[in-house]
């Protein structure tokens, strides 16, 4: 976002201020763990100092971040950017076996995830390459306002393994510089950028967190209303499915979750009332006839559970098959932000039954893109 005409950013010394600030707001949160019993918990201690430490870091970040000028975020975007594509590539090149690069689909440039094997420079012959199963849209989360496609590719690699398909994270634009719909209407120009390379909607699965699951769902409602084949699949991480905010959890699980007890929206919808079927896909009427086969997963101690919950329901209610796990004593985004943990392990298989389900291998696409 950061490198985007029209995107401002602060000086060097500002920014530099700003990571510093950032730095010692997570030094604080950290000294703090020890007098919040982190060994207690529904996992064991291992686990669950995890959790208290994941936890208390990312609530931490969350309240410093949010309370930054637009141009002190972005710079301090930019610098975590820069750090994730210095370390993540060859950390997932060597632990995963998957291969990052670049490229550009519908005028959206965003990151590539593939098996090493499957596309592999020095294995000259396709018939030696291990055949891709399907292509995802990942698209990332960080509320409609924030992260990069670097910062997803360690979590798109895992999916990468659990899968057997490709990734494209998009690097679409965000609020409050862009707010609603521009990222909807960029995600529909990479969707419709990857049926032109080849890809048939029958070997396409949206997938994408948080901010990104709800801009997922919003994706979904928009390619009905232009007529445009659904994918054949949908994946969806805690996703932000309701921009009410007004169910009970909101308030009930704020000292539990990760997230902010005041999670911005409004730079997002920039005048669209929250519950415009658009943004809040809890007010949508989803039809089989257009809403895939659906993977959903959130943890219980989060403050979108009630949305997410009611979200489900409206699926379930409408005939659309769904795969729903609330794990209990989770968080937000779990599954990436403790990927080590029983609970995020079980989503990952989880998925990869869902994979050989719901998307058959096509071989004759694994190399179009």
């Amino acid at each position: 976002m950061a490198d985007r005409d029209g995107v401002r950013t602060s000086s060097g010394p500002v920014t530099a201020l700003t990571v510093v600030g950032l730095a010692n707001s997570m030094a604080n949160g950290l000294v703090r763990v020890p007098f919040q019993s982190p060994w207690k918990g529904p996992a064991g201690v291992i686990d669950n100092l995890g959790q208290a430490v994941t936890r208390q870091t990312l609530r931490s970040f969350m309240g410093y971040s949010m309370g930054l000028p637009i141009e002190e975020f972005r710079s301090m975007e930019k610098v975590l950017d820069g750090v994730c594509r210095a370390v993540v590539p060859p950390v997932v090149q060597l632990s995963e076996r998957v291969e990052i690069s670049r490229d550009m689909i519908g005028g959206v440039p965003g990151l590539w995830c593939r098996a090493k094997a499957s596309s592999d420079a020095f294995i000259d012959d396709d018939a030696g390459k291990e055949p891709i199963g399907a292509t995802v849209l990942y698209l990332h989360g960080g509320g409609y306002i924030g992260t990069s496609p670097m910062m997803y590719a360690a979590f798109a690699a895992a999916l990468v393994n659990a899968t057997g398909f490709e990734i494209f994270i998009p690097d679409y634009r965000m609020a409050p510089e862009f707010p609603f719909p521009a990222s909807v209407l960029d995600a529909t120009d990479v969707y419709k950028g990857l049926l032109t390379r080849g890809t048939e909607p029958g070997h396409l699965v949206v997938a994408g967190d948080s901010g990104g699951g709800g801009l997922a769902a919003s994706l979904l409602h928009h390619l009905h209303t232009e007529a445009i084949p659904a994918p054949a699949a949908v994946a969806l991480f805690s996703p932000e499915v309701d921009l009410e905010l007004n169910h009970t959890s909101v308030t009930e699980n704020a000292p539990l979750d990760i997230l902010p007890w005041n999670v911005p929206v409004a730079p997002y919808l920039r005048g669209v009332l929250p519950s415009d079927a658009r943004v809040s896909a809890t007010r949508a009427e989803p039809d089989p006839a257009w809403f895939p086969p659906t993977f959903v997963c959130w943890g219980a101690d989060e403050i979108f559970r009630d949305g997410i919950a009611e979200f489900v329901a409206g699926l379930e209610a409408a005939g659309v098959p769904v795969r729903a796990i609330e794990e209990p004593g989770m968080f937000h985004v779990y599954p990436i932000l403790m990927p080590w943990s029983e609970p995020a392990k079980r989503v990952m298989r989880t998925l990869h039954e869902l994979a050989e389900r719901y998307v058959s291998a096509d071989p004759t696409a694994e190399q179009t893109h």
